[in-house]
C-alpha cells in the first residue's frame, strides 16, 4: 500500500513537473528583448458564446494586463470575431478589461478573425508602428502565433517579446493539461520550431 503511495505521488510530480517545464519552455520560445517605448500587446479571443468572458478569455486578458511595460507607451489590441454570441470575442474581452479589471488604457479592436492566422494577419496593420510587439494568451496558443507573426511577417519577428504568460506555480494543476492540449495545437508548426 504504502508503495503504491509513493509510486502515485512521484508520478503525479513528475506529470505536474512537466506541465510546469512545457508552458515555460513555450513562453520563452521565439521571444526577444527589443528595445524602445512603444508596445502593443494583442490578446487573442477564444469562443465566447456568451456575453460575459469566459475562463480562457478572463486568463488571456489577465496576462496581457500583467504584461504591460508601465514605462512604455502601450496599446492593447483585442483580437477575434463574432461567435454565436451578439458580441465579438475582442469586444468581450475588452469590457472585461475595462468594466471588471478596471483598465484605462489605450486599446483597438480587431473583430473580423476566426482562427489564430487571421488574427496575426489582421493584427498586423495594428502594430506597424510599435517597437516591441507581446502575444497574450496561452503559452502554446501565444507561440503558435509568434511562429505565424515569423511566417507572415519575418522583418516584425524581432519586435516580438515574452509576454507574462507564465507563472511558476499557477494553474498547477491545470498546467499538464495545457500542455498535453498545446502539443497537439502546435502539431501545424512542428516544422518551424525545430
Amino acid at each position: 500500500m504504502r508503495k503504491g503511495l509513493v509510486l502515485a505521488g512521484v508520478v503525479t510530480a513528475g506529470v505536474l513537473v512537466w506541465g510546469e517545464w512545457q508552458n515555460r519552455r513555450w513562453s520563452r520560445t521565439f521571444v526577444n528583448d527589443p528595445p524602445g517605448t512603444s508596445e502593443a500587446i494583442v490578446v487573442l479571443g477564444f469562443k465566447n458564446p456568451q456575453r460575459d468572458a469566459n475562463l480562457i478569455n478572463r486568463i488571456r486578458v489577465q496576462v496581457a494586463l500583467r504584461s504591460i511595460d508601465p514605462a512604455a507607451e502601450t496599446r492593447l489590441i483585442f483580437s477575434g470575431g463574432l461567435t454565436t454570441a451578439s458580441l465579438s470575442e475582442a469586444r468581450v474581452m475588452a469590457d472585461y478589461a475595462v468594466n471588471t479589471l478596471g483598465y484605462q488604457g489605450a486599446y483597438l479592436l480587431e473583430e473580423e478573425s476566426h482562427t489564430t492566422w487571421e488574427n496575426i494577419t489582421n493584427m498586423i496593420p495594428m502594430v506597424e508602428g510599435v517597437d516591441r510587439i507581446a502575444i497574450a494568451s496561452l503559452p502554446a496558443h501565444a507561440l503558435k502565433a509568434r511562429v505565424y507573426v515569423r511566417r507572415q511577417r519575418p522583418d516584425l519577428a524581432s519586435k516580438l517579446r515574452g509576454a507574462a504568460d507564465y507563472k511558476f506555480g499557477e494553474w498547477v494543476a491545470l498546467k499538464p493539461v495545457l500542455a498535453a492540449y498545446g502539443l497537439r495545437t502546435l502539431r501545424s508548426v512542428r516544422e518551424d520550431l525545430r
